[in-house]
């Protein structure tokens, strides 16, 4: 098929691109670069667009013709969109709605969506499964939710087909280390930890030690990016031969803790971290862990990269190597 990857430049983007690539599909990546970054690209045709530029994605759908498209370009920290609302109503919903738009205009009917367990909010009950109460509690998941109630409307205005995967917690790399975790800022936990490692930071900060959990920090639910791209593929395949829309949550269905995944970093690099103690942060939950049986019974899915340590293993991959690259570029540019 042709597949239109919005955000194939950012992290789990380019890796969803890699495997399309392998699986021979013809890849189209639309992305403003933003965050992205060219070089992440490994192939396919690449347009530098914002999907603020309706005349732009225009252009693309009229010259490219993609069959389907697969949308992963939304802002992701949600500190961020608690002080800057409106920049993720902007490009997380109404850019979204561009998007939409154009599809319907050159009748593309299929649609895959990267939306996020921040919808749930506060959770009632764990794992959380996809019939557990949606009340976000930040704009960040509040913008997800608005896409996937608005693409209801347009599956009955339109006839546009959907699937929405709500990830937990995306973590890993590219297993041949291709590909890594590239966030200016970084925010994700197994990346900042790898980073106090290697040298890029001073140490890692740990918000909270008073949770109601075994060692009192918070339980995350890891899932490894490769195993969110092979959901995307087994999606659309499913999406492209039944013809119904699904809402699916993402993850390993097991928990680690902040300071389990520290000393599970730890034990891959062979080093040791330092860490700071901070205070809760508001409106972290103590646990959040995924509910998946609905699309491993009804995707076939199966996560390939369960082990914590294989996660962190390919993460420390790409960190070490690019940390070393930083290095070598430092010492060439003090000659």
């Amino acid at each position: 098929m042709r597949i239109l990857v919005v955000g194939g430049a950012g992290y789990i983007g380019s890796h969803m691109v890699k495997m399309l690539l392998e699986q021979g599909h013809r890849v189209i990546v639309y992305d403003n670069l933003s965050s992205g970054y060219r070089d992440a690209v490994l192939g396919g045709t690449f347009v530098k667009g914002d999907l603020a530029d309706r005349e732009k994605l225009d252009d693309a759908f009229a010259r490219l013709r993609p069959e389907a498209v697969m949308h992963f370009a939304s802002h992701i920290q949600v500190g961020e969109s608690v002080l800057h609302p409106g920049k993720y109503y902007f490009n997380n919903f109404s850019n979204t709605l561009n998007l939409l738009d154009t599809m319907v205009k050159h009748e593309v009917r299929h649609f895959i969506f990267s939306s996020t367990a921040a919808i749930f909010g506060e959770p009632e009950y764990t794992p959380i499964d996809e019939s557990h109460p949606k009340r976000p509690l930040n704009p960040y998941g509040r913008s997800k939710l608005m896409v996937e109630e608005v693409l209801a409307d347009y599956e009955r205005a339109y006839g546009i087909k959907s699937v929405c995967l709500r990830y937990f917690n995306a973590a890993g790399a590219d297993p041949e280390g291709m590909l890594g975790e590239r966030h200016e800022p970084e925010t994700h936990l197994i990346p900042l930890v790898l980073q106090a490692i290697s040298g890029k930071r001073a140490s890692i900060q740990v918000f909270g030690r008073d949770y109601d959990t075994p060692d009192g920090t918070c339980i995350r639910d890891y899932v490894h990016v490769v195993d969110l791209c092979s959901a995307h593929l087994l999606a659309l395949h499913n999406l492209v031969t039944t013809g119904t829309s699904s809402r699916y949550n993402l993850g390993n269905g097991t928990g680690f803790s902040v300071q389990e995944v520290i000393r599970a970093a730890e034990r891959v690099t062979g080093s040791t971290v330092k860490v700071v103690e901070g205070e809760r942060r508001a409106g972290d939950p103590a646990v959040l862990v995924a509910d998946a049986t609905l699309a491993r019974s009804e995707l076939g899915w199966q996560p390939q990269y369960a082990d914590l340590e294989q996660i962190i293993a390919h993460a420390w991959q790409w960190e070490y190597a690019t940390s070393q690259i930083s290095l070598m570029v430092s010492q060439v540019g003090s000659r």
